[in-house]
């Protein structure tokens, strides 16, 4: 299924795309698509079956807001340096273990809602990411296998960076990742049955029409499923919350001086296979 919330930012119902591409309200079914929906079973059947029976009320998509598909996240947990060809444009070693930071979940806004470039930035960065949204609790997770039967779904994610902020300004990362607007998320929420592979998806990203980024997740160090089990063995992932899975190569840190860093004016597309398109016009703060 692809699950998605449509209307104002703060008053978002939940809808479905279905097989012909036609939106329909779910709102008379669940009331959100949320950790609780997600943990339980007997409402995504009940989604699947009014799904399947062809009723749900058909929404107009003309001029109506694609919010972020997870309403409610608890908690946003990104992983650094996860692809091979993205660690050898920073000239960085790969990592031993996955590298771990977190994006506040008040970063997230819509696949298209304009993104702000902060005050004072000279090095606001893209990043195309596959996004891993939990659907039961982890913890302790003895292997990869029981990570990926952790998962409810995938959707595009857009880690905005700010690299100064993240690199020059002391301390960790969150400083450079947290700004508000820094994670795009959607259009869709697909849901597990729909991905067979998540390691074999191709991932996108254009700035002003150019291609940036083009790469797969077939380039990952830590595969999603290893991510889910490692992250689980230091926290626990509860139903809602979300793993952003890193990025490949094109970032404008690895490219030759001067670095084409985003600023006002420009637009980011960026796509995942098979999990939608996302389209960013940046604005000043």
């Amino acid at each position: 299924m692809k699950l998605l919330r449509v209307g104002t930012a703060g008053s978002e119902r939940p809808a479905l795309l279905d097989a012909d591409g036609t939106l329909r309200d779910l709102s008379g079914v669940v009331p959100d698509i949320d950790g609780a929906l997600l943990a339980d079973d007997s409402a995504l059947d009940r989604v699947r079956s009014a799904a399947d029976a062809g009723g749900l009320p058909v929404l107009d998509a003309t001029g109506l807001r694609v919010g972020p598909p997870v309403g409610r996240i608890g908690k946003i947990v990104c992983i650094g340096l996860n692809y091979h060809d993205h660690a050898r444009e920073t000239g960085a070693e790969p990592p031993a273990e996955p590298v771990v930071f977190f994006k506040a979940p008040d970063t997230v806004v819509g696949p298209h809602d304009t993104v702000l470039v902060p005050r004072g930035s000279v090095k606001t960065d893209w990043e195309v990411e596959l996004a891993v949204v939990i659907g039961r609790t982890a913890r302790y997770l003895e292997s990869a296998q029981e990570g990926l039967a952790c998962v409810a779904g995938y959707a595009v994610a857009h880690d905005v960076s700010e690299r100064e902020f993240q690199i020059e300004r002391g301390g960790t990362w969150d400083k450079g990742k947290n700004c508000e607007t820094f994670n795009p998320l959607g259009p869709w929420l697909v849901t597990a049955d729909e991905v067979p592979d998540p390691q074999r998806l191709s991932l996108r990203l254009w700035v002003n029409g150019e291609l940036k980024q083009d790469g797969t997740t077939a380039e990952q160090i830590f595969p999603v499923g290893e991510v889910v089990r490692y992250v689980s063995r230091f926290m626990v992932l509860r139903p809602g919350d979300v793993i952003n899975t890193g990025t490949p190569a094109g970032v404008a840190m690895g490219q030759p001086e001067p670095k084409p860093y985003l600023r006002a004016g420009d637009v980011v597309e960026l796509e995942v296979e098979g999990l939608g398109r996302q389209r960013q016009e940046l604005k000043d703060a």
